[in-house]
């Protein structure tokens, strides 16, 4: 129900818990859930730098899609940056949104830039889990779907 607080969980291909917050879903159309959070302290990041305290992450999730799509807001409301998470589709039931992450992410900033991340830990826990092969395809064929999502400008911009 829109408007309720929810708990993601993300987790690893052996089902252990990699991350773990509070969002409120505002939204609910067919297989696409849509929740916000907010960033209550400032996180550095390796690869995206600083994100400020304050900083509004509004999360897509389609229950039938192998990726996910956050679009970062900095606290003045501007664009900060896309991150899209390559994982097998959520389950989302009494008010918990699991899923399982499957390493590679992509980073699309406001200039356009593309930037694919954690290709390494995704060669690595594919040896150390053994993801079997439909895994592996699901994977690219993720990645190729979320490129053509970039390149004909549907990422979610809206809320």
């Amino acid at each position: 129900m829109p408007g309720s607080l929810v708990t993601i969980n993300s987790r690893r291909f052996d089902g252990s818990i990699k991350r773990s917050w509070n969002c409120e879903l505002i939204g609910r159309k067919d297989y696409l859930l849509t929740f916000v959070g907010e960033f209550e302290h400032d996180v550095k990041h390796s690869e995206l730098g600083l994100i400020k305290k304050g900083t509004v992450s509004y999360e897509y999730y389609w229950l039938d899609r192998w990726y996910n799509v956050f679009r970062f807001c900095e606290p003045d409301g501007s664009l900060r940056n896309y991150y899209c998470n390559i994982n097998a589709p959520p389950s989302f039931e009494d008010g918990v949104l699991d899923y399982v992450d499957l390493d590679i992410d992509l980073v699309i900033w406001p200039d356009g830039r593309i930037q694919v991340l954690d290709e390494a830990d995704f060669e690595e826990n594919s040896k150390m889990f053994a993801y079997p092969e439909n895994i592996l395809r699901k994977v690219r064929e993720a990645l190729d779907e979320l490129h053509g999502m970039i390149e004909s400008g549907g990422l979610p911009a809206g809320n």
